[in-house]
């Protein structure tokens, strides 16, 4: 993958190699900031009016005050895709720390946050998307306030991490035996038709593909049932899938190496996809929606 050239950065754009920040800057040292990763087809965004949605409501949750309203970050992020003449698939990362300051966990008066967005490419993953994934299940040790999309990520790391050590493509993450997301996606359990996932409360990340993929089983007259289910139902599901801005919908073949079924992608999973892709506006697939 391959950073594009120009950046933004406050209200403005520079070269990549042009940025730099002060040693005291919150982000840094605190993690005191969010972020958002958004994803793009063609060169055009995918769910961005969801994606500014979030970062508003992050940005409110930890009190920082933006320095635009959603409409002028609009038009700075469709820019930042115009002048680095992005036309493939890609996404960009944004980030917005409380600012620079002298350390102190107080909050700074009179500082302005700081703001960079860059674009990256990012072709989809046809065989992960096609075959499936495996995963493993490790302890959510993960603060209280997951749906605040901050940069405090350090427990998710080491569950990717812990999961990459194991061949695995993701962790799935359980409190008390109650299954509440992935590292960096949401999780879901297919039995008899009707599709399961955590309630979008405070301790799991409202993802906005998860509001996408709720939205196209209603319009397929699926059940999605917001209810959490237990790590030993797992090896009872019909179908397993997980989602993201990076992963789209992939189904989830084996978990802590026993199979999902028949260790296949399941049917529903395969609709979603479909969906999604109708729903990106995604002209070619080489993605075979039948199972």
């Amino acid at each position: 993958m391959s950073v594009y050239p120009i950046i933004m950065t406050q209200s403005q754009f520079t070269h990549r190699d042009n940025l730099h920040y002060p040693f005291e800057e919150r982000g840094l040292q605190f993690g005191d900031g969010i972020y958002e990763v958004i994803r793009i087809y063609h060169g055009k965004y995918y769910l961005l009016e969801e994606h500014v949605d979030r970062l508003f409501r992050s940005a409110e949750a930890i009190k920082i005050k933006l320095p635009f309203n959603k409409e002028d970050i609009t038009h700075l992020l469709l820019e930042l895709l115009e002048r680095n003449k992005m036309n493939t698939d890609g996404k960009v990362y944004l980030q917005v720390t409380r600012g620079s300051a002298q350390r102190n966990h107080i909050f700074p008066a009179d500082v302005l946050p700081n703001i960079y967005a860059y674009v990256e490419d990012l072709p989809r993953n046809v065989e992960l998307l096609q075959n499936g994934v495996q995963t493993i299940t490790e302890r959510d040790i993960r603060w209280e306030y997951c749906y605040i999309k901050s940069l405090n990520l350090l427990p998710n790391v080491l569950a990717k991490q812990a999961a990459n050590e194991n061949n695995c493509y993701e962790a799935i993450l359980h409190k008390d035996g109650i299954v509440t997301e992935c590292s960096s996606s949401n999780v879901y359990l297919v039995k008899d038709g009707k599709i399961y996932t955590h309630p979008a409360a405070k301790n799991i990340l409202h993802g906005c593909v998860r509001m996408a993929v709720e939205r196209f089983a209603h319009k397929l007259n699926i059940p999605f049932i917001e209810d959490s289910f237990k790590v030993e139902e797992i090896g009872l599901a019909d179908e397993l899938f997980l989602s993201s801005s990076t992963s789209e919908v992939i189904p989830i073949v084996k978990v802590d190496n026993q199979e999902i079924a028949d260790g296949k992608p399941g049917k529903i999973t395969r609709q979603l996809q479909a969906a999604y892709e109708s729903d990106a506006n995604i002209q070619e697939s080489n993605l075979k929606h039948t199972v």
